[in-house]
């Protein structure tokens, strides 16, 4: 074995080259796995950050009633501790809006935010301002602003700056703990932040924490936790649906590794077909069969190893650069750590799919006899059929993919469902997916067929060159099922990305459409009633659209719903009601006598569409018609919407107690007049307040279109090893047909023909792998979506899909070009030549 294994290494050493594609195939399969590893990082350290304000370099938080300025002077001497900050805020109103100031160090690790312009404050009575602050309440370096404290005092403040911070919803100030607690009027803290030593024991400094501030109160007592725990819980509760996303993100990414494989295998026979005459030539000069086969498996261990470790750095690389380069375009992304541990077990599993990959060709090659290896360099690419067993054994697994979906299907969970399993169903919806990709990858020389007599049709209007690219594809129905099997895992996996996190994000936008469907809400506190002539105002401005007033009540008996929230807003005036989830019924047909209501209550009464319900409040009741039930909570977080008729007639003023309103300008500058009218207009009633209910669907749309951004960035990964497996498999297909391709260029084809041919074969294997894909991709994505028990609508993106249909073609059409260019260069008395 040693004289053999000498051989191979030294062949190696010659012609580096030879290697070039199962090189690179390895390369891009340990690239995926780390830059997984990276990107996982990434997108948690993203959406944490995105969805939570705790900075990434608080270690330990302390919370609590008990919390005073001394403890934090305390805290901050303890061994271990590098810095702490305080974690405060008071607000009031003020003639421009209410305001809140925030308590934060201004600069260093803790800081959350950045000065912009002027100066962090320094003293008592001075803050800074956001820009959106200083947009919505004119309030800029030099302004002076009047705050009331909480004993009624009248605090004079100046601004001395502006600062940029993650959340700026137009009413956020920063100052000193000092101008917060003159605001507060006492010493108490919410919350510290602390920041430890490199190489600090954080489990001792959290123990040395809770003894400082322990109380005889039990009540009083703060509480410590660490910032990863703090931060986890506050992306929670921004985003319940983090947790589900991630193991969506996660199973796409882990499939990506067979893929990964499949393409080193192929690119491996790639190689071996190329090197059969000289694997020949070592047999008849007594190399064994397993002596040889074990010189070829090393051979790709070293290759393995070579290319691991080049893909490790090669996404490291990639993992670090692409925050700056994103931040360029106006995204922010965190930075990733530098994982040694995962970077050692991705080089160790590119040298163990290497070697796994490799001894299926090698034993293939090592078995063929020396005399028959020596007259030709055949391979078995162009068999054809897949032979009884294989079928049956296809079958088998496409069934077993079938009844493990029934399955799924059948035991989904119905509204409001509790203790339902999401993670073992989503689990099963994988489980059936990989029985169906065995499936595929078994069944696939059959399946091609049909695709590609689909697709042949318009192919065979561009003449010879069309019907050749067909008869090509179609003469190794076996070779083009390989590679379109790994192109379809793409396909399956962008599908799956797209049509779940386009069905997630709609289930997104009805949620926020109950709670948030206007771009403001004008309202008091405690049933305050608008006074008259401010909704007019309101609506005579050209500022706002939309402007709908309502009553909002809480107390009358709804069903067996003893205290229900119930409003009068008008389903027709606001137009983003439009996009509720409306589960029966329609909203307009809500009006007299006819109301809305909530999904669950629907549910707990059993009640339907056509159906009445009582409607009482003390002594008087109404009994009116459902004409709609939603899947959620009805809008402004009722239970049911009246007609206005029917909320008087329970006794109710005819006073308005809010207003919602769109603005009618575009963007920041749109809001901000918008805003500046209705402060206006509710200056004579201080008791009212405006929220800008546009900031809090920003805030959601911005962090799932990061998250969505990163996931398709990742699968992209895959779609990147199919690309390769597509010029892999062209590169076989002209090595093997070397002399097809000289008797053509011999009977008169054109070079650019030739090359258009074999071009338009690889565009082929794009077609072929990009219906397979959409075939499955999109039924298990809509099943994935309803088994993680979201509620979510199945939707389907359609532009999206065909985009990715076109992209995939076209890339593996380019996947091409080159084996293309190389065999229509050679001359066709060299080719025919060729054994």
């Amino acid at each position: 074995m040693n004289v053999v294994l000498r051989t191979q290494l030294a062949g190696v050493g010659r012609r580096p080259s030879r290697l070039l594609l199962t090189g690179l195939a390895v390369l891009v399969a340990s690239f995926v796995v780390y830059a997984t590893v990276l990107a996982q990082q990434i997108t948690e350290r993203s959406v944490l950050n995105g969805l939570s304000g705790t900075p990434e370099t608080v270690d330990l938080v302390v919370t609590g009633g008990g919390l005073t300025t001394k403890q934090l002077t305390a805290i901050g001497a303890v061994p271990g501790v590098a810095e702490v900050a305080a974690r405060n805020e008071a607000g009031s109103r003020t003639p421009a809006g209410p305001l809140v100031i925030q308590t934060d160090p201004g600069s260093g690790p803790l800081s959350v935010v950045t000065v912009a312009e002027g100066r962090f404050p320094a003293a008592t009575g001075e803050i800074a301002v956001t820009p959106r602050t200083v947009e919505r309440m004119a309030l800029r370096v030099g302004a002076g602003v009047t705050m009331e404290s909480s004993d009624g005092k009248s605090v004079k403040l100046t601004v001395v700056g502006v600062v940029k911070t993650r959340d700026d919803f137009g009413f956020l100030a920063y100052g000193s703990v000092a101008t917060v607690n003159r605001l507060n009027g006492g010493e108490w803290l919410n919350r510290l932040d602390v920041r430890l030593d490199s190489g600090a024991d954080a489990d001792a400094v959290a123990a040395q924490l809770r003894a400082l501030t322990a109380n005889k109160n039990p009540e009083l007592t703060p509480e410590v936790a660490t910032g990863a725990d703090v931060r986890l819980e506050e992306a929670r509760n921004a985003a319940e649906q983090i947790d589900q996303l991630f193991i969506v993100v996660g199973v796409f990414v882990a499939v990506a590794v067979v893929a990964a494989g499949l393409i080193a295998a192929s690119t491996f026979r790639i190689v071996f077909a190329q090197r059969m005459r000289q694997l020949a030539l070592l047999r008849a000069v007594g190399a064994g069969r397993g002596a040889l086969a074990r010189a070829l498996a090393a051979e790709g261990a070293l290759t393995g190893l070579v290319a691991g470790v080049t893909g490790v750095l090669a996404a490291l690389a990639v993992g670090h650069l692409l925050p700056p380069v994103l931040s360029a375009f106006g995204f922010t992304v965190a930075r990733p750590g530098y994982p040694l541990a995962e970077a050692a077990g991705t080089i160790l599993l590119a040298v163990v799919i290497t070697i796994l990959a490799v001894l299926a060709p090698a034993f293939s090659a090592a078995r063929v006899a020396p005399l028959e290896a020596l007259r030709s360099a055949a391979s078995t690419g162009a068999k054809q059929g897949i032979g009884r067993l294989r079928g049956v054994t296809g079958l088998l697994f496409a069934l077993a993919a079938a009844g493990v979906a029934g399955l799924v299907r059948a035991n989904l969970p119905g509204p409001n469902a509790e203790d339902y399993p999401a993670e073992k169903m989503l689990l099963a919806v994988v489980a059936s997916g990989a029985l169906a990709f065995i499936a595929l990858i078994a069944l696939g020389p059959v399946l091609v067929r049909p695709v590609l007599v689909l697709a042949g049709k318009p192919l065979s209007w561009f003449g010879p060159v069309g019907r050749l690219a067909v008869g090509g594809v179609g003469g190794s129905a076996r070779r083009a099922a390989a590679v379109s099997v790994v192109v379809s895992l793409g396909v399956t996996l962008v599908a799956g990305v797209l049509v779940g996190g386009d069905s997630i994000r709609v289930l997104s936008e009805r949620e926020t459409v109950a709670s948030a469907p206007a771009d403001f809400e004008l309202k008091g506190t405690d049933g305050t009633t608008l006074r008259p002539g401010i909704v007019e105002r309101a609506a005579q401005s050209g500022e706002l659209a939309h402007v709908a007033a309502y009553r909002w009540v809480e107390g009358p008996k709804v069903g067996t719903l003893e205290q229900a929230i119930v409003t009068d807003v008008s389903m027709t005036a606001v137009p983003r009601f439009s996009q509720l989830d409306v589960r029966s019924g329609a909203i307009t047909d809500a009006g007299p006598g006819k109301a809305v209501i909530a999904g669950w209550l629907a549910e707990m009464d059993g009640l339907g569409v056509g159906d009445q319900v009582t409607v009482s409040q003390k002594s008087k009741q109404v009994r009116v018609t459902i004409a709609a039930v939603l899947g959620g909570d009805a809008p402004l977080h009722s239970q049911i919407v009246l007609d206005p008729s029917d909320l008087t007639g329970l006794g109710v003023p005819a006073a308005p107690t809010g207003l919602l309103a769109d603005a009618s300008g575009a963007g920041e500058d749109g809001r901000t007049e918008g805003l500046r009218v209705l402060r206006t207009a509710a200056a004579a009633q201080p008791e009212l307040s405006v929220e800008v209910l546009a900031d809090q669907r920003d805030q959601v749309s911005e962090a799932f279109t990061m998250l969505m951004v990163i996931a398709l960035a990742l699968i992209g990964l895959t779609v990147l090893i199919a690309v390769v497996g597509v010029g892999a498999t062209t590169a076989l297909s002209v090595v093997e047909r070397v002399r097809e391709s000289g008797l053509l260029r011999a009977v008169g084809m054109p070079r650019g023909s030739l090359h258009a041919m074999l071009t338009t074969e690889s565009a082929l294997y794009g077609v072929i792998g990009a219906v397979l894909g959409l075939v499955l991709g999109v039924p298990y994505a809509w099943l994935a979506v309803s088994a993680i028990g979201l509620d979510a609508p199945l939707t389907f993106p359609g532009w999206q899909l065909l985009a990715v249909f076109l992209v995939l073609v076209a890339l593996t059409a380019l996947a091409g070009v080159l084996p293309a260019r190389r065999a229509a260069k050679v001359s066709p008395v060299t080719a025919l030549g060729t054994d």
